[in-house]
């Protein structure tokens, strides 16, 4: 067993804790949102989400997405992402290190980076104010090289 799949087994379990400390039930629909949430990659909306959840059970509402996309969101395992485009968007809530964003600003494509110095130069200038920071969110904007080939 793979180093994610271990890592989704204890998504699914602490997602199921996090269901009966609410006293929610798993149900067979939440298993399906779960299970394309966790098969995803990048940053999804909850449109995306409902869209690949419909590519295995069509009877799942996009209220039933949008409310387990919150749920997954309120336990840790997803995690909400603002890129200024007017629509949330969530990605994996597990990461094993901080990130911050490469935004393409005509194709929306989105990397994920990270640089210890940034992160330093961060906590500096909080503490220089007298701020001990508890998280941020970074996300740069500019054009990528496929669009920038185009040109």
């Amino acid at each position: 067993m793979g180093k994610r799949d271990v890592l989704e087994r204890e998504q699914r379990e602490a997602f199921r804790d996090y269901l009966a400390r609410k006293r929610l039930k798993m149900t067979p629909q939440r298993m399906r949102i779960l299970d394309a949430f966790l098969a995803s990659e990048g940053h999804l909306s909850s449109e995306d989400l409902y869209h690949r959840v419909r590519e295995v059970d069509n009877t799942v509402g996009q209220a039933t997405v949008y409310r387990t996309l919150k749920l997954l969101s309120d336990s840790g395992i997803a995690k909400e992402v603002d890129f200024a485009e007017g629509v949330a968007r969530y990605e994996h809530g597990f990461h094993d290190e901080h990130h911050d964003h490469l935004i393409c600003q005509r194709c929306r494509a989105t990397v994920e980076v990270a640089d210890e110095r940034i992160e330093r130069l961060q906590e500096d200038l909080a503490a220089k104010h007298g701020y001990r920071l508890t998280g941020h969110s970074m996300c740069l904007y500019g054009i990528c090289p496929r669009c920038r080939a185009k040109e």
